[in-house]
């Protein structure tokens, strides 16, 4: 399978409200909610977007406190944490003050319940840098509770569910082994999870290179994935690459 990173349509325009973002002139709130169901490519394109950009990463965890949340912050900004968070707190704010960065939490859901999520707000407003809240289907619900940081959100983006020439895209570009037209548009039905396709990916070229396929067609590519049951169609196919 080929290693490279896919640009899906919500690839693209995540990478536009990004900017959009950026961009913003300093009396906006710059507070963005990116959120959707799993398997749509979000974590992957939030972490290819951060390796690109100079800003701060943090993936939050169960039970993350709030002077954990911030010696995370810290880390990122190439500082140790002290022992108090007001300390930390205030250290990070000089820091984004004299290098703005923007700011991206990851799986926030996680900050809800123990309202460390508040310590964002705060954060945002007095360094005045752009802050990304990466959320699962129904962060923007869970986040109604909190009024004062919900008005502070600029814009909320939500990767949609990929579409057919999405798959089509994915399938096309990490197979190592060519697809054809009909082969793309077959397995294109099967799927539309970004994990679930690379297992397909996996499992047909394991099978093709079993079985010394160069090329996988929809014919083939039935074969391949109910084997037992159309044995005597791939090993026509067999004989006609050999």
């Amino acid at each position: 399978m080929n290693k490279k990173f896919v640009k899906t349509k919500n690839v693209k325009e995540f990478v536009g409200f990004m900017e959009e973002l950026k961009s913003l002139p300093p009396n906006i709130p710059k507070i963005a909610l990116v959120y959707g169901d799993y398997g749509l490519g979000k974590s992957e394109t939030i972490q290819w977007w951060t390796f690109k950009n100079d800003c701060v990463y943090v993936r939050a965890t169960k039970g993350m406190s709030v002077r954990w949340l911030l010696s995370e912050i810290s880390e990122e900004l190439g500082e140790e944490p002290y022992w108090h968070s007001q300390e930390t707190f205030n250290m990070i704010e000089n820091k984004l003050r004299q290098n703005p960065k923007t700011i991206i939490i990851d799986e926030v859901d996680y900050l809800i319940n123990n309202n460390v999520i508040e310590i964002l707000r705060d954060l945002h407003d007095r360094s005045g840098c752009p802050m990304v809240l990466v959320g699962m289907a129904n962060i923007d619900k869970k986040l109604s509770r909190y009024p004062h940081l919900m008005d502070r959100i600029y814009k909320k983006f939500k990767f949609e569910n990929y579409d057919t020439q999405d798959v089509k895209t994915i399938l096309e570009e990490l197979s190592e082994i060519p697809i054809t037209p009909d082969g793309l548009e077959y397995l294109s039905t099967r799927t539309n999870q970004f994990r679930q396709i690379v297992k397909l990916i996996n499992k047909v070229e394991k099978l093709a290179k079993t079985n010394g396929l160069p090329e996988l067609n929809e014919e083939i590519l039935r074969s391949l994935l109910n084997e037992r049951q159309n044995i005597t169609t791939l090993q026509t196919t067999k004989q006609v690459y050999a």
